[in-house]
Formats: structure tokens, sequence, C-alpha cells
């Protein structure tokens, strides 16, 4: 595998970080995940957006131009066996000379951007759902950052995993946050709701395409906030990211999602959703 690293292309065993790094000492930097279809980066434009916003919310300097970033995202993509890729890039604020959490004066950012295969749900899981538990969301208050420091979403997303889950829906002050690597939506009556875009949750670039598939397909929908009673009674609960794409959660804290017989399974309305994107990306992504 290929990688890039500060201006270089070389293989992954030989990209080397100093241990002084702020990113490695602190968690001090920024990150994208942009999924790769047919060997084309989905919706690189906005990816670059929030990662400039993350970049300017953490008073750092992008090291580079758009155009930069395409070039690069495009050579490492070029080097990747799979047709569907996944490109992680980061950008931490570089190494110091002496460990101190103030900025240093001099600032050489650390610029690392990899490739993997895009590994999406099975059919199996996506047909049966998955299982979801739910915790207090005690992450910091600037969540809209798409920050390395994921210490808490990884002990988050842990909960799940120890559950036999596959996510963890997080609620703060009796409202829907978001999941722990994942965005999160629910149905009821008919009506699709997404918990708004704030400094409580990250702005997922698959949390637009899911609105802006449902405003083309006239399913009816509700950006606003959601509580945790909401939840407990949503008819459908979906997750959504850009390697999940839009998954069924079927059950939440050992409880069937849903009333009735419809209880406990994919709903219709993401039997829909799920077209659609597909469609979406069959249209957009892989079309010529």
């Amino acid at each position: 595998m290929t990688v890039f690293l500060n201006g270089d292309y070389l293989p992954l065993t030989e990209a080397k970080v100093p241990v002084m790094d702020r990113g490695f000492l602190f968690g001090d930097g920024v990150y994208e995940v942009i999924p790769v279809y047919s060997r084309r980066p989905f919706r690189i434009d906005e990816h670059l957006a929030r990662l400039q916003k993350s970049l300017d919310g953490i008073r750092l300097a992008n090291p580079h131009t758009v155009e930069e970033w395409r070039a690069i995202v495009a050579r490492v993509i070029g080097s990747g066996a799979s047709d569907d890729q996944s490109v992680y890039l980061q950008v931490t604020r570089g190494p110091m000379a002496v460990r101190n959490h103030a900025f240093p004066k001099t600032v050489t950012p650390t610029v690392f951007v990899m490739t993997e295969p895009l590994v999406t749900p099975p059919a199996e899981q996506r047909a049966a759902g998955v299982a979801a538990v739910s915790a207090a969301d005690f992450r910091w208050l600037r969540c809209d950052l798409k920050a390395t420091s994921l210490l808490a979403n990884c002990l988050l997303r842990q909960m799940a995993v120890d559950a036999g889950c596959v996510e963890t829906v997080l609620f703060r002050d009796g409202f829907l946050t978001e999941g722990a690597a994942s965005n999160i939506f629910v149905v009821r009556g008919g009506r699709l709701l997404a918990p708004p875009k704030n400094h409580l949750m990250l702005p997922g670039i698959t949390y637009d395409v899911v609105l802006e598939l449902a405003k083309a397909h006239s399913l009816p929908h509700e950006v606003r906030d959601i509580t945790a009673a909401e939840v407990a009674e949503a008819d459908e609960l979906w997750m959504s990211s850009s390697t999940k794409e839009v998954l069924p959660i079927v059950r939440l804290d050992d409880r069937p999602v849903g009333r009735g017989a419809a209880g406990g399974k994919p709903g219709p309305l993401f039997a829909d959703m799920y077209a659609w994107y597909q469609d979406f990306k069959t249209r957009v992504m892989r079309a010529g």
C-alpha cells in the first residue's frame, strides 16, 4: 500500500511520525474519511469543506489547497488495489521540541493519507438489521469538529461491542445527538426525523445525502430536536456513515424497535431509502 506522508509517497511500513508529534501526544489534529466508488471519491468537495471547518475550529492553517488535496487523494486512490476504497486523511499540528499544551510558535503540520478497501455492511446484516445500546453522551462540546482525539467515542463504541451490538446511540440532556461513530435517524408515523446540526454532533456527509433523497422522493421529513422518548417509541431507527451507508437498527437496549409484528425488523421506509441510496450511487458515482 502506498501512502502520502508530508509530501512523500511511500509504503505504509516505511511511514514514520516523530513521537513528539502533537497528534501522538495530545490528539491535536483532525481527519476525514472519504468513501470511494469505482475509484471516484464520494463528495470530495464536501469532505474537504468539512476538513477546512475542522481545521478552522482547532486554529490550524490548511497545509494544502483544494486542488492539492484532490491530487493527493487521486494518487493514493490510484495506488489502491480495490475499485471501492475508504480514504483516510489526517492533519496534526505536527512535532514540537518540548511537550507543552500551548501551541508551538512555529507549526509544521503532519499530513497523512492512506486508503483501505471499502467494506460496506453485508446483505444479510442489512436484511436482518442490527442491535444497538444507548448511553449518555459524555463527549466534549465541539463534536462538530472531526478531531482525532476520539477516546470518548472509543469508550462509547466499546460499550456496544461488549454488548454484542453494532452501535451506541447517544443522548445528552434527554435529547438524541448521534451514534458513537454514526448519525442516527428516527422514523415515526411515516415521517423521517433527524437531529439538527450543531456543536453536539458531527455534520455527516451521508446524513446530508439521506435528507436530500428524502426531499427528492417526497418522504416527509423534519430536522429538529428529538427526545429520548421519541426514540424509544420509534417505528424505525437508522444509522448512517461513510462506510455503513444506511443501516437499520432493529433492537435498542435489547428491546425491539417498532410495534407489534413489525417490531424488530427493518422497516419499509428503510427499504425505500436504501434503494434510493444505491440508485444514487449508481447514477452519480458509477456511471460512465
